[in-house]
């Protein structure tokens, strides 16, 4: 059995936009990675994510990039040694919307890999309601957060 959590939300703004909102690294940070993000999610780089509110900076390994459809990238395990494996996708429900889904595998088949993904599925569940709320309503809802 492989470890793995699945998320998804639906934007209304153009596929285009939402994918840019993860892409960016300022527009990334204005709901997001509130201690910043180093650069654009670009293929073949690696880019670090910070986390002013919740303590960390991540390196952050980009593995696939293809505008508009996906971002494919592998951060450190929570914790532990290793990496997981986070693929978003970006699909267009029309065309001034969006679904956005988010799976992310790789964790150990152990009680702390299972504590792990199950932080991050409430992680990745609260940045898509941050993505959502940014892009709809131009509202940074983690402000404050923690």
């Amino acid at each position: 059995m492989e470890l793995s959590l699945d998320v998804y939300a639906k934007i209304k703004k153009p596929v285009a936009e939402v994918f840019d909102a993860v892409y960016r690294p300022e527009k990334l940070t204005a709901y997001f990675t509130t201690g910043g993000a180093s650069a654009p999610m670009d293929a073949g780089t690696s880019v670090m994510w910070d986390f002013h509110d919740f303590p960390g900076a991540f390196p952050v390994h980009i593995r696939e990039c293809v505008p508009g459809e996906r971002l494919v990238f592998d951060w450190p395990l929570d914790g532990g040694e290793g990496l997981t494996r986070v693929t978003m996708l970006f699909q267009p429900l029309d065309p001034e919307s969006t679904e956005v889904r988010i799976r992310e595998t790789g964790w150990p088949e152990t009680p702390e890999g299972i504590r792990a993904m199950a932080g991050n599925t409430g992680g990745w569940t609260q940045m898509l309601a941050c993505l959502k709320v940014y892009l709809e309503h131009g509202v940074n809802l983690r402000e404050f957060y923690y």
